[in-house]
């Protein structure tokens, strides 16, 4: 290691401070949310100690404690209850309104009046896209897309601004309603022996070979898709709607390529379905028989599911039906979820891996004795592992859908097979666009080159602090001058015997201290209580967008020459780090810090070295900075791992 830092051995515990100190980080600060570029930020989710807090809590009593833990179990219960009243209204009006649009588009094949059918059901179909994407762009871009990566980096500590506004509620629900009903293919948001399982679970590591080339193929789209979206709302508004005209055009042509086929004569329900959802319609077919791709086309994502589930219809599908419907549900998602209306991956999802399945079912025919619907299952299982990567949670989903709780151990080997395949290629696909859209996400595991610098090594300048006591002028023009939204406290000769790191005090909390005029005359600590003046409602956080703007407050000349003492109102025990940039990630995620304090190793210097942020740690910060980490054995290691499992 000393022959590595050039044989200094003081290099080993002083960071680079020279260096870095006035290095400016310019990862982006700005991210995708729905279908607009909006500025980003931190979640906070330290507590800060400071007098105000603590003089706070010791003034309430236990019933105040209890309304607020009542309070809190509360809103988690109205929000299950409401969400569920919610999910239910919109599956209803899906059901009705594309019900609508099928009935009539079915009387008229049944008239034999084709061009009309097309063109109603073209027409429906574009409508319900246009009103869908005219009130996303114009009423609540952040309402675009699933939501699922805007929600994902929430918890993660980024703050998208409105994805939790009223507006974009009522954008999801009815855009959702709309978007689903048009045909788009997005969505809303038996005892097996050991032996027959091993047998069919080599067709299910093609699933994670097709999970990951979906998530790559969708990536692309959507860059390509938010090149088109930068160019304005009406940009925005065409491609969806050409979205949806090259949509009704394909699903309304293709099941003219099946053939008829004769109704079986133990069919479960009446054949061919006419007026309502089946799995037999009748489509251009003459009577007695159906057209078995329209069955699965014209209808709601939701009964092509059932359709592909359903038990004892083995010889309901041909071979090239299902092939033909596997590719268009394959294409038609991956081209139909970036548009700018609400919509979801999971429901497409499980009807293409469910007609991967049924097509693995129809190939191995004879040589098991399992029904279709049993395989339908499990590729849905399989194509959700291999784009998701999610595995418990998809478990619980398929087992409540199924309601066969002997599935589970067969969907267990599918998701981790799939999943490990697809795991060599890329990400999960919720992670691919969080990347795309350019969400500073912190993973679970450092990078390895993070183990080889110190905290030090990333800190980016120049470091703006405050001393325990200081002039307002100087408050107000550094907050003016930076957008930081933290900054540490020093106290220094004549108020300490040494300089020291006091605490860490928030931006929200200065501009409210400027607010309320809580000054003093002289740069001496007096003993007027502070707390008078501020409640404690003044320091709640509150989200991105609704904290005080310095731009608003208005000084005279003599108040911007007084003083603010800050020791009250500065977290007296932050987090402060002096350890590797590996460890100090796993810190600052696990505990959803929005800062991290650097100090240094060696006495004697400035109490405090910098503030380490989210976008420190992101990688092309890291390697920005330290460039020949590119080129590391630790950097090549990671690269090539996932190499070695494709040989393997």
């Amino acid at each position: 290691m000393a022959t590595e830092s050039n044989g200094d051995p003081e290099s080993l515990t002083q960071p680079l401070l020279t260096l870095q100190r006035s290095t400016i980080n310019s990862t982006s600060q700005v991210a995708i949310v729905g279908a607009n570029v909006c500025p980003i930020e931190s979640l906070d989710y330290e507590i800060a100690e400071n007098d105000f807090f603590k003089q706070d809590w010791r003034t309430r009593g236990k019933i105040q404690i209890f309304q607020y833990i009542f309070m809190k179990w509360l809103l988690c219960f109205l929000i299950g209850g409401i969400v569920g009243v919610i999910g239910f209204c919109i599956n209803l009006a899906v059901e009705n309104l594309a019900g609508v649009k099928f009935v009539i588009t079915s009387d008229m094949m049944l008239e034999r009046r084709f061009g009309m059918a097309f063109l109603v059901f073209s027409l429906s179909n574009f409508g319900l896209t246009f009103f869908a994407a005219l009130i996303t762009a114009l009423v609540s871009p952040a309402a675009a897309g699933s939501g699922i990566p805007e929600v994902k980096a929430y918890l993660n500590g980024v703050d998208a601004p409105g994805i939790f506004t009223l507006r974009t509620l009522f954008v999801k629900i009815i855009g959702s309603i709309s978007a689903v009903s048009s045909s788009l293919l997005v969505g809303k948001a038996g005892p097996l022996g050991p032996g027959k399982l091993i047998e069919q679970t080599r067709f299910w590591d093609k699933s994670g070979l097709l999970g990951s080339l979906y998530n790559f193929l969708l990536e692309k789209v959507l860059r390509v898709y938010n090149l088109i979206n930068e160019k304005g709302i009406p940009c925005k508004i065409v491609l969806a709607c050409w979205i949806s005209i090259f949509t009704s055009c394909l699903l309304f042509g293709l099941p003219w390529l099946a053939s008829c086929r004769v109704c079986p004569i133990d069919a479960g329900e009446a054949c061919p379905t006419i007026g309502r959802s089946g799995n037999y319609k009748k489509f251009q077919c003459p009577p007695g028989h159906y057209n078995d791709l329209a069955s699965l086309i014209f209808n709601t994502n939701d009964d092509a599911i059932k359709n592909l589930f359903s038990k004892g219809t083995d010889d309901e599908f041909q071979y090239s039906s299902i092939i033909i419907f596997f590719v268009t549900c394959f294409f038609l998602s991956i081209l139909s979820y970036g548009i700018v209306a609400p919509a979801g991956l999971f429901v497409p999802v499980i009807v293409t891996g469910a007609s991967y399945g049924r097509f693995v079912g129809m190939l191995i025919g004879s040589h098991s004795n399992l029904n279709h619907g049993l395989f339908a299952v499990l590729g849905a299982a399989s194509f959700l592992g291999g784009s998701m990567r999610m595995t418990v949670s998809l478990c619980v989903i398929l087992l409540e859908l199924t309601n066969n709780l002997l599935l589970l151990p067969l969907m267990m080997v599918v998701l981790l097979i799939s999943k490990t395949v697809a795991d060599a290629f890329n990400s999960n696909i919720y992670d691919l666009i969080m990347k795309a859209k350019g969400f500073p996400y912190l993973g679970t595991h450092a990078e390895p080159y993070m183990r080889q610098l110190t905290v030090g090594d990333v800190v980016s300048g120049p470091l703006q602090l405050f001393h325990g006591i200081e002039k307002v002028a100087n408050v107000v023009h550094v907050l003016r001058t930076t957008r930081h939204n933290g900054f540490p406290v020093i106290d220094e000769p004549p108020h300490s015997e040494s300089p020291f790191l006091y605490g860490l005090i928030l931006r929200a909390h200065l501009t409210e201290l400027l607010k309320k005029k809580a000054f003093l005359s002289d740069p001496v600590p007096t003993d007027i209580d502070a707390f008078n003046q501020i409640s404690a409602e003044d320091f709640l956080k509150r989200g991105s967008g609704h904290n005080n703007m310095i731009e608003d407050i208005e000084l005279t000349e003599e108040e911007m020459e007084m003083f603010l003492d800050l020791h009250p109102f500065t977290n007296a025990s932050p987090y402060t780090v002096t350890m590797s940039l590996a460890k100090a990630l796993i810190l600052f995620r696990e505990v959803g810090l929005r800062h991290l304090l650097v100090i240094p190793k060696i006495s004697g210097r400035s109490p405090v070295v910098g503030i380490l942020t989210r976008h420190d740690f992101m990688p092309e910060h890291v390697l920005a900075v330290h460039p020949t980490l590119i080129r590391s054995r630790w950097k090549r290691l990671r690269l090539q791992f996932p190499r070695l499992l494709k040989l393997s």
